[in-house]
């Protein structure tokens, strides 16, 4: 009897491996400090800790697209089997994602283009005057307009929003310093064209990898363990901490 009991338990356990190697995975993602192009292939820190916790899972049938913020975000919400990052883990998207794993915490503030003089923010409250740029979906935007800010101008994404404060199109933009220093090089400009005016908020953003809600259960199990291995051993903060 105890043969057969263990023999159902792993015929069981290999049914759920299987039926976790069955399903395909898409990932999805936008052009930002944690993922770009190059030669026509998508990488980046956030892409490499993504394919290695489903590689470590068992999912090895996946895919990896780049989109404009909105788009990737639309597709998490709406599409069973995919894995988003780097989403902020806020209240309001708690029960909207199945999450798998903390990649980062970080911390954003408003810049703007040093020299303007006729900008000041010594409180949250004084920077609703001013025109500020956010990416659509981006949990910076809800985050202000939450706080009653009116004059957001929304861009597709990072780099649309970062050339509309250098071409004067906006006062300011909320962002994690690495971004801007990497949208700084990316624009051929010194960082130092760039001044922090305030930081935006008290706690850093929980920048995670998570599936789209009607994901199974399974397969988000076997990716938030494959993530956790991942995490202890180092390697998740190594990754980040690699340079472009």
């Amino acid at each position: 009897m105890h043969d057969r009991l263990t023999l159902c338990s792993c015929l069981f356990l290999a049914m759920i491996c299987l039926k976790s190697q069955a399903e395909t995975v898409e990932v999805v993602t936008e052009d930002s400090l944690y993922a770009f192009l190059r030669e026509d292939k998508v990488v980046g820190p956030g892409t490499r800790i993504a394919e290695q916790t489903l590689k470590s899972a068992g999912l090895a049938d996946f895919s990896v697209s780049l989109y404009p913020w909105a788009r990737a975000y639309d597709k998490a919400l709406h599409e069973p089997n995919v894995l988003i990052f780097p989403l902020d883990r806020t209240p309001a998207r708690e029960p909207l994602f199945k999450w798998v794993g903390e990649i980062q915490r970080v911390a954003s503030k408003l810049y703007k283009l040093r020299g303007r003089n006729d900008i000041a923010v010594n409180s949250l409250e004084e920077a609703k005057q001013y025109s500020i740029g956010v990416v659509r979906n981006d949990a910076k935007q809800i985050y202000l307009q939450d706080r009653g800010f009116t004059r957001l101008v929304i861009s597709a994404n990072n780099h649309d929003n970062f050339q509309k404060l250098l071409n004067q199109q906006v006062q300011l933009v909320p962002m994690p310093e690495n971004t801007a220093r990497l949208l700084s090089a990316d624009a051929r400009m010194d960082f130092a064209a760039l001044e922090e005016v305030y930081i935006l908020n008290e706690q850093p953003h929980r920048v995670y990898l998570a599936f789209s809600l009607s994901t199974p259960d399974e397969v988000v199990a076997s990716a938030q363990r494959a993530f956790e291995q991942l995490k202890a051993s180092g390697e998740v903060t190594r990754i980040m901490d690699e340079k472009r």
